[in-house]
């Protein structure tokens, strides 16, 4: 790893942390960085002058070693300016680790950077993030390149004399086609320290795979002296696979309902290298006026990408205009057994079909396999070619990887592999790095300057107005009726976070008004009730409880005089609850198909609305009803050893989540209770105060629950874990949903005069401060994020209840799920330390 001295460049907001970061730097002495193929450190002088950017902790969620595992980090998410050109040296105590910035967008700018690092079982990293004015030249383990003859001529459609060229951009000519000895081995090619492939870059569009017995670079030197060289073995390794009339490995295409349809029918073809670096490399293929059917054309254009050590292509192809159907594909040859992952699993879980036997070109065993995410998959088949996956394009979107493992491939530390049983258990493990990322807890020298000032009220306040802001230049007003929900990748519904966020911004508004968050609730909220009163996308035949969350708005709207086409929205959303289906004691189904289940979600989502509504429309509100969803949960869902509660409970005691004897559901999920705590809060603005019972059963309820999720509540941080009661097991990790939960929770209910200020205004400036301290996110434009989200966690489907489901779904930022919270968290602090001071 050779270093190279710039200098470093300065920006305001991390200027504050640079001398105790470079202090920090220059009191460790010498630093040592490894070498791209042993990993042995090498000695490099400190850096002269550094500025503190991040510390970063990562840790590894599985129970095998994690070998070369990419790490990006936007500029974005660093606090950076999009234009950032510093070198950023990253450090693992005395060990700098090779980082490369990289165009991970393929947009022609650098937007974050990636590196590697090995974490074993149970270990956890600590890395620390500085400017430096030693820029460090990666060793080359990628490579990405196109090149093509110049200084010849076309003779018809044969490219004659001259010689090849390596350039960063190709727009095809017309006269090229297979075999014009044009290109050097007729595409662009991509490769890692593991294995190479290529694409054909005309009408066979075929992935085809380079076997490689050497780690250094091959491809710059592959085709110089014709096709035939690299199809016979030689030092570096050779092509091992016959694409024929297949997709080859990995290559994608449309699906007719009998065979693929390769992306052949195409106008012009073009490719662009993005990135070439030594960690990472990437191109781009744009197909202009691909026709996959007579009545059916579109621009195709895809990103294949590649990191050092790995010997997966992750590839993102997205078409100009809706087409489904597209697939991803391997060759099928004969001799060969398909491997299918497991498909009874999470749809936001990786998995597989791959092919493994002697089927490379000199008759050695060669695994192929193709890598998605389960809810991608609309179909596993065939035709006489291809195994095929057949693909639900995400926002005319797919994404997916596919791999090569050769059993003569390179001696390394992956491999090689040389058996299905191996291949297949490689897949698996493959499968559970992309579903199971590594766990990261990134503090950026913006964020924590930002956060470590004085909490007070208006600082409460301005925080939960700086969110509400960020959301409404971000994607606030994409929630109504015609938008698209770009968290889920799917058009915007009618459902309970739509209603969640809306009541935030209203909730925001009632203490710092807006008009701004004003329009954004009617806007969005009117797309969906028209004249007549019906809701756009509304099925109340499904029995969905979660949909009824979303007229807890609806109605403050018709209180406000907002008109009667409001009125019978809510009308119709209190219908559904009359003929929504109940346990034998009375209590809402989750849904229509979830029969005889509760769960603690249910309760939040229909029963302030009930009581809502109940207390607005009749002189003598139906109150019992409201009480009788929380005392089944208290009867049915509660830990009697421990206070918590479990996520579900199944009547029938038939689902696969549910123990035998009791029908609960197996784990304390934090987000739960989450729900609960604020359903208990919220619902007592609606009954009315001489139902003196009533209320003192709820009342009752949160004086019980406020100690036992305070006995939860992490020391460090004041924040709450994934699974409530599992701190620090692995993969478990902070969870900011839950946490700004709590943190409204406690906050209300001081308010409110719930709970005592005495015991728990500690608790709720320490939960406050912890979504701060360890969840906000500070951005270069001004902008804030909210972060280590559970995007969602439910039951069935594939969804067994297990450890290691609740571990595996989806960590996003800026989830509605916990931004609305985190809003009305702060509006609850803002209300608690104005009243104090």
């Amino acid at each position: 790893m050779k270093l190279i001295r710039k200098p470093a460049l300065k920006y305001g907001a991390n200027a504050l942390a640079f001398s105790l970061a470079a202090a920090t730097l220059l009191a460790c002495g010498e630093k040592t960085a490894p070498t791209a193929e042993s990993g042995a450190p090498q000695a490099v002088s400190a850096p002269v002058e550094s500025d503190f950017i991040a510390t970063l902790e990562l840790s590894n969620p599985s129970d095998f070693p994690r070998l070369d595992e990419a790490v990006y980090l936007s500029y974005y998410e660093l606090g950076l300016e999009r234009n950032f050109s510093v070198p950023i040296a990253i450090w693992n105590q005395a060990q700098q680790i090779p980082v490369q910035a990289i165009d991970k967008d393929a947009d022609g700018s650098n937007d974050g950077i990636l590196f590697t690092v090995d974490v074993g079982v149970d270990e956890t990293l600590n890395l620390r993030l500085v400017e430096t004015d030693l820029a460090t030249e990666v060793d080359k383990r990628t490579q990405a390149e196109i090149s093509h003859k110049v200084g010849g001529q076309w003779v018809e459609r044969k490219y004659e004399g001259g010689s090849f060229q390596n350039v960063k951009k190709l727009e095809v000519p017309a006269e090229h086609t297979d075999h014009s000895f044009f290109i050097r081995y007729e595409g662009p090619g991509i490769e890692s320290d593991l294995v190479a492939y290529r694409v054909y870059l005309d009408w066979r569009n075929g992935f085809d795979i380079f076997g490689k017995r050497t780690q250094a670079p091959v491809l710059q030197g592959v085709g110089q002296d014709g096709f035939d060289s690299y199809h016979e073995m030689s030092d570096w390794g050779m092509d091992i696979l016959k694409v024929g009339s297949a997709l080859g490995v990995g290559g994608y295409g449309f699906w007719d309902g009998e065979q693929v349809v390769r992306v052949s029918d195409v106008q012009n073809w073009s490719v662009q290298v993005a990135n070439n670096g030594g960690l990472y490399s990437s191109f781009v293929l744009d197909y202009q006026g691909w026709q996959p059917t007579a009545d059916k054309q579109t621009d195709l254009r895809a990103v294949l990408s590649m990191h050092a050590g790995s010997r997966l292509v992750e590839v993102n192809a997205k078409t100009s205009t809706e087409l489904e159907n597209l697939v991803a594909g391997i060759v099928d040859h004969p001799g060969t057994e398909l491997i299918v992952g497991d498909m009874d699993i999470t749809g936001h879980a990786w998995t597989y079909i791959g092919t493994y036997g002697a089927q490379s070109l000199e008759g050695s065993n060669l695994g192929m396999g193709v890598l998605v995410k389960r809810k991608a998959i609309d179909e596993v088949t065939s035709d006489e070619h291809n195994q095929v996956l057949v693909l639900k394009p995400a926002d005319s979107e797919i994404q997916y990887y596919f791999v090569a493992a050769w059993e003569k491939e390179v001696e390394s530390r992956h491999g090689p592999i040389t058996s299905k049983g191996q291949f297949e258990s490689y897949l698996q493990r493959e499968a559970e790095k992309l579903t199971m990322p590594l766990r990261q807890r990134l503090t950026t020298a913006v964020s924590e300057a930002a956060t470590q000032q004085p909490l007070t009220a208006d600082a409460a306040l301005g925080w939960s107005k700086r969110l509400a802001d960020s959301e409404l230049e971000r994607k606030t007003l994409d929630y109504a009726f015609g938008g698209y929900d770009h968290i889920r990748k799917r058009p915007s519904y009618f459902e309970y976070t739509t209603g969640m966020v809306m009541q935030a911004y209203d909730e925001l508004n009632q203490v710092a008004p807006d008009t701004r968050y004003v329009q954004a609730v009617e806007q969005v909220m009117g797309s969906f009730v028209n004249d007549d009163g019906s809701i756009n996308g509304y099925v109340q035949e499904k029995y969905n409880i979660d949909s009824v969350r979303a007229g807890t708005m609806l109605l403050r709207l018709y209180e406000r005089g907002h008109g009667e086409r409001y009125k019978k929205a809510v009308d119709t959303l209190r219908e559904q609850l009359v003929h929504h289906p109940r346990t034998s004691e009375g209590a809402f189904w989750h849904k229509k198909r979830y029969p005889y289940q509760v769960w603690l979600d249910g309760v939040y989502m229909g029963i302030p609305f009930l009581a809502h509504y109940e207390q607005l429309m009749h002189e003598s509100p139906d109150v019992e009803e409201v009480l009788a969803e929380f005392k089944l949960v208290h009867k049915r869902l509660k830990n009697p050893d421990t206070g918590l509660y479990y996520h579900a409970w199944d009547e029938k005691r038939e689902q696969v989540w549910a123990d035998g004897e009791s029908g609960l559901s197996g784990y304390h999920w934090a987000r739960g209770m989450g729900w609960l705590a604020m359903a208990l809060v919220d619902v007592l603005d609606f009954i009315p105060e001489e139902n003196v019972q009533e209320r003192e059963y709820l009342l009752n309820m949160i004086a019980e629950l406020a100690p036992v999720i305070e006995q939860h509540q992490d020391p460090e941080t004041g924040t709450w874990w994934q699974i409530i009661d599992r701190p620090g097991e692995r993969a478990n990790y902070r969870e900011s949903t839950a946490s700004a939960m709590f943190a409204y929770f406690y906050a209300k209910a001081l308010n409110q005069g719930y709970l005592p200020k005495d015991k728990y205004l500690d608790t709720a400036k320490k939960a406050y401060q912890g979504l701060l301290d360890e969840f906000v996110q500070v951005h270069a434009d001004g902008t804030i994020s909210i972060t280590d989200m559970c995007q969602v966690a439910g039951l069935g489907y594939g969804r067994d209840g297990s450890y290691e489901y609740y571990m595996s779904e989806p960590i996003y930022d800026d989830d509605p799920k916990g931004t609305a919270p985190f809003i009305t968290a702060g509006v609850e602090m803002y209300k608690l330390l104005k009243t104090k001071s």
